[in-house]
């Protein structure tokens, strides 16, 4: 089916006075040790920049990246694998009708609402149990990403499996949560050096983001969709809990600018763009937010993760349509072998049984088949 937008607290303890006048008592703050997170690793804007090659048109999204043809891929294998369209569910797209996702300010408050409270549903419902250390259905998403992340990280599976990835959670809110509006994804370059402004940073959604402390540490999460969430996947490795900790650091989000996602899409080659997005706007988001985000292996702990790879998926896609030819081959290594094994579009993408494994050559078009989708703008 197609998914379309629809039309547009904090409990505080009360202390009684001498007078019996109530009045609100401020939450304690719990504050996390960041050091055991950790952070992703970067190149500065300015190597981007020195990198960068002319751009002879200006990338975006939108029905003119459309085209008259529907385009047919195999269909998928099992029953288990969802769809995003009636047309997707047997392997076609009508390219000129494909799902949107819209920017979160092109996204109604009630639409907003339903996301987050799918997402919470979620962690609402039991693991699979197929998943170590996860304790919830979101946590099961958590752990494929902690298990995987030797193999999808600086290699130029990169951006693909995070496509699928994003793929299977929007799956699993449909079929298990009954999310059925169209899908959002969060512009931070327009929130580039003030994402704690942000409205998607309010206790109506992803609850608030704190600012890291003089001493360096983050803080717990207790107010908004999400406060008072115990993880118990990560750090690292580990399957410790903790809690849903953010620590946001300004001057690193103030690096997501428009101007640096266009350096790196100004490259022709899919990995030198890749390692570039990667490195770059990608890991400095990550690094901006803190805290859990931070933390390599599970960052998805934190929901905003998918926000942010929403957002990482976009500038994927804008890069894809400067050339008709980018959605049909990929390069780059596959593995960190010397010499390595190159990536192709045979490459296999799996969430560990979550959902069925699909190849790379499926979801290198959002419009193939497979997915069925395009941004806004």
């Amino acid at each position: 089916m197609r998914y379309s937008l629809t039309s547009s607290a904090l409990l505080g303890a009360v202390a009684v006075s001498a007078l019996a006048v109530p009045s609100p008592v401020e939450k304690r703050v719990q504050l996390i040790d960041l050091k055991q997170f950790g952070s992703f690793p970067t190149i500065t804007p300015e190597q981007a920049h020195a990198e960068a090659q002319p751009l002879s048109i200006i990338l975006g999204d939108g029905p003119q990246f459309a085209d008259k043809k529907t385009t047919t891929n195999k269909a998928p294998a099992t029953a288990q694998e969802v769809e995003t369209s009636d047309a997707a569910a047997d392997g076609t797209c009508d390219r000129n009708n494909p799902n949107v996702r819209f920017e979160w300010r092109n996204y109604s408050a009630d639409d907003r609402k339903a996301f987050v409270n799918a997402v919470k549903c979620l962690m609402d419902k039991p693991s699979s149990g197929a998943f170590p250390g996860a304790q919830n259905r979101y946590e099961d998403l958590v752990t494929v990403h902690q298990q995987l992340t030797p193999l999808i990280h600086q290699r130029a599976v990169f951006l693909v499996w995070h496509r699928y990835y994003v793929f299977v959670f929007e799956s699993l809110m449909r079929e298990e949560c009954g999310f059925d509006r169209a899908f959002p994804w969060w512009d931070e370059t327009l929130d580039a050096g003030k994402f704690a402004e942000s409205d998607i940073f309010s206790d109506d959604y992803f609850g608030p983001l704190p600012a890291k402390t003089s001493d360096g540490q983050g803080t717990c999460i207790q107010s908004g969709t999400f406060g008072g969430t115990t993880l118990h996947v990560g750090p690292g490795s580990s399957n410790t809990d903790h809690c849903l900790a953010r620590a946001v650091d300004e001057s690193l989000t103030g690096t997501v600018t428009s101007s640096f996602v266009s350096d790196c899409n100004s490259r022709t080659s899919y990995d030198d763009m890749r390692g570039c997005q990667e490195l770059g706007p990608h890991a400095y988001g990550h690094n901006g937010v803190g805290a859990v985000m931070a933390e390599v292996q599970a960052s998805p702990g934190d929901p905003i993760f998918f926000m942010h790879h929403l957002f990482v998926d976009h500038s994927f896609r804008i890069w894809q349509n400067g050339d008709a030819s980018r959605t049909q081959s990929i390069n780059g290594c596959a593995d960190a072998n010397n010499p390595c094994t190159p990536m192709s579009m045979d490459y296999v993408l799996t969430s560990n049984g979550l959902r069925p494994n699909t190849t790379v050559s499926e979801v290198m078009d959002t419009l193939g088949g497979y997915l069925c989708y395009r941004y806004d703008y």
